[in-house]
């Protein structure tokens, strides 16, 4: 990119930062009635202005979704409903589309991975499903949330692996075949585990119909996964601008998700603020640092290491917060993953940005081959794709 492409970009960081300024003086003056809109410009100009830099473009969407929230909690109104219907019915078929996109992109290539590293995806697999909720029923124990706020955390913390972590994965220079293979796992296990464990960790706070859970995660994730699975084998290349589309359609359904969840749970979040942000960034940093240190404890990799330790970090918030609508809680139950989004957008981007500057031997002797493997991968999806 000339200097001059990224001058527009530098312009629009400068304006997102006067913009900031102006939102501080406002508070300091307490005149809020437009801060809202000003916020939302000055995500929105930081959103596009970061793009403009390698360093920085992996915070785009992360601060799109700050521009969502803010817009949600500052005109919650046309969040709710429109023409008399309630937008939250919105969330589950959005899930639904958002798992069929994440089976169209998968294939029989994806779980080989199994088989010739299965010690690293066993420990990938049991850190997500061991670690995460003991540090959620931690946290919820000790945070004073009501009942519902808690068990939101802990369904948090029990979730799968995020969609989007072998994008980090790969910034890290971490295993992308195997973030990928754990998400893939840790998805098709969900409609069994997650009821299981929120039975053990949130029995205690709200009651839990582990069946109706089971059948409610099988409609949100194995039924579209299948029909995506079975759209990649038979009718793979043929729809190209569903390829090219599903990223995009999966991004606007998952601000559209935290849009709703943030209008629906405005008080609630307003009321408990910084608390239930602090809660769950400590959820999220604490996964990333436990997970590292247990794949270091089983003498893997630093690639694995690190794949492990942004796989655990990184929860299926989506996911959850079709949960929560299935369970008819999506204004508390659903809270703690709409505060997720944002948050765990911005510390995987910087853990992925440290360690992608951060070599170690073995990367170091691994590059040219790792470039090479990278190379006839994208050779051979082309391929596929002609």
């Amino acid at each position: 990119m000339n200097l001059k492409g990224k001058g527009r970009y530098t312009y629009l960081l400068v304006g997102a930062l006067l913009l900031f300024v102006v939102a501080l003086l406002m508070l300091a003056m307490r005149n809020t009635s437009h801060i809202g809109s000003v916020l939302i410009a000055c995500f929105l100009c930081a959103s596009l202005g970061v793009r403009g830099f390698q360093a920085t473009k992996g915070l785009s969407f992360t601060l799109l979704i700050l521009a969502v929230v803010t817009t949600a909690l500052s005109y919650p109104e046309y969040f709710l409903e429109m023409n008399g219907f309630e937008l939250a019915e919105l969330i589950t078929p959005l899930i639904q589309l958002i798992m069929f996109g994440m089976g169209t992109s998968m294939g029989l290539r994806d779980f080989i991975a199994l088989a010739k590293a299965p010690k690293s995806v066993l420990v990938g697999v049991v850190a997500q499903f061991s670690l995460m909720p003991l540090i959620a029923f931690f946290l919820a124990s000790v945070s004073g949330f009501s009942s519902e706020i808690s068990a939101g955390l802990i369904l948090l913390g029990c979730a799968p692996v995020s969609v989007a972590s072998p994008v980090m994965a790969y910034l890290a220079r971490a295993n992308v075949a195997l973030c990928i293979t754990i998400v893939s796992v840790t998805t098709l296990l969900a409609p069994l585990v997650i009821p299981l464990l929120m039975k053990v960790y949130a029995g205690g706070f709200i009651p839990i119909a582990v069946v109706d859970m089971m059948w409610g995660i099988v409609k949100m994730v194995l039924l579209p996964i299948g029909a995506g699975l079975l759209f990649n084998k038979f009718l793979h290349g043929r729809a190209r601008w569903l390829d090219a589309s599903m990223p995009l359609v999966s991004m606007g359904g998952i601000a559209l998700i935290v849009a709703i969840i943030m209008a629906a749970g405005r008080e609630s979040l307003l009321s408990m603020g910084l608390l239930l942000v602090g809660a769950v960034l400590l959820l999220n940093l604490a996964g990333y640092l436990a997970a590292y240190w247990m794949a270091r404890l089983f003498r893997l990799q630093e690639q694995d290491c690190r794949t492990i330790s942004i796989t655990t970090g990184m929860q299926n918030a989506g996911l959850v917060s079709g949960i929560a609508k299935e369970m008819g809680k999506i204004a508390t139950v659903g809270l703690a993953s709409a505060v997720c989004g944002p948050l765990m957008g911005f510390t995987s981007s910087v853990l992925a940005s440290y360690w992608s500057g951060k070599k170690t031997e073995n990367l170091l002797a691994n590059d040219a081959v790792a470039d090479k493997k990278y190379s006839y991968q994208s050779m051979e999806k082309v391929k596929d794709k002609e």
